[in-house]
């Protein structure tokens, strides 16, 4: 018989947090594959298993999956972790998922903590539709570009950033989606140093250049999506492109923006994306 692949949430931060069917499965497998195998090796000395450990991360994952399919076609149990939280968001693990289902063989949730959901339950924002986005890109034009495209998404957004570039991409966050839009940060969840702030994206900018929110840890960032448009709204891409066909570029967006209300600089980047994408 084949084995299984266990894909084993851990503590993002507070060891108390992983369940005891986590602690089972680690201390029954054969295999554990592992983002940082000395990382997981404290977790794993912490409760007591000896399973074998096997590295399995962004930089190896391609060519290691081989060797864990052959493992569970020979009967082996194997269990997927990543440093903290639940495998693939924002964690490797998609590839060995993956492969384990083209190959037929049992793969198998033991669900637990997730920053993602964690910082969802706490951020006091709506939580009935929302999407994860992973870590913005770190260099700030495209990063600025990256939050226009979702200035416009209606349901929650929940994305991680490194603590270096936290504050540079709260002001950009109030600058190009509205400083009143609310906003949640959630700094070293379920660590001794936890915060969780609901603020609009201005007060957090102002707590992060006081210090009030130190620049220190692991940061999850939870956004209010826009409002919908109301009937009758302007279609925005539609009133550049016609107005485009018979102005400047720059005049364009000057009247688009008395029209629209909406920052200038902003419709005349917009204009110049839409001409690209033609």
């Amino acid at each position: 018989m084949s084995g299984t692949l266990y894909v084993v949430a851990t503590p993002i931060g507070n060891l108390e947090d992983l369940a005891p069917r986590a602690r089972q499965v680690l201390a029954s497998v054969d295999l554990v594959a592992a983002e940082d195998t000395r990382h997981t090796g404290r977790l794993l000395s912490t409760i007591g298993a000896k399973p074998r450990q096997m590295a399995l991360h962004d930089f190896n994952e391609a060519q290691v999956v081989s060797r864990v399919i052959e493992a569970l076609e020979n009967g082996k149990d194997v269990a997927l972790v990543s440093d903290a939280g639940t495998p693939l968001v924002s964690d490797p693990g998609f590839r060995l998922v993956r492969e384990t289902h083209a190959h037929s063989l049992p793969v198998v949730p033991v669900p637990g903590p997730s920053a993602v959901t964690a910082a969802l339950s706490a951020a006091g924002l709506p939580t009935d539709r929302f999407c994860f986005e992973g870590f913005p890109p770190a260099r700030r034009p495209a990063r600025r570009e990256w939050l226009r495209r979702l200035s416009a998404e209606q349901r929650t957004i929940v994305f991680y950033e490194s603590v270096h570039r936290v504050r540079d991409c709260i002001a950009d966050l109030a600058d190009i989606l509205g400083a009143d839009r609310g906003a949640f940060i959630g700094r070293e969840l379920t660590k001794l140093h936890e915060q969780c702030i609901h603020a609009t994206l201005s007060e957090l900018r102002q707590g992060l250049e006081s210090g009030d929110i130190p620049e220190k840890g692991e940061f999850v960032l939870v956004i209010a999506g826009a409002p919908a448009a109301p009937a009758g709204a302007v279609d925005v891409d539609r009133l550049l492109t016609e107005l485009s066909d018979r102005l400047p570029a720059n005049e364009a967006a000057k009247i688009a923006a008395s029209v629209t209300g909406r920052r200038r600089n902003d419709l005349y980047q917009r204009l110049l994306e839409l001409r690209g994408n033609q």
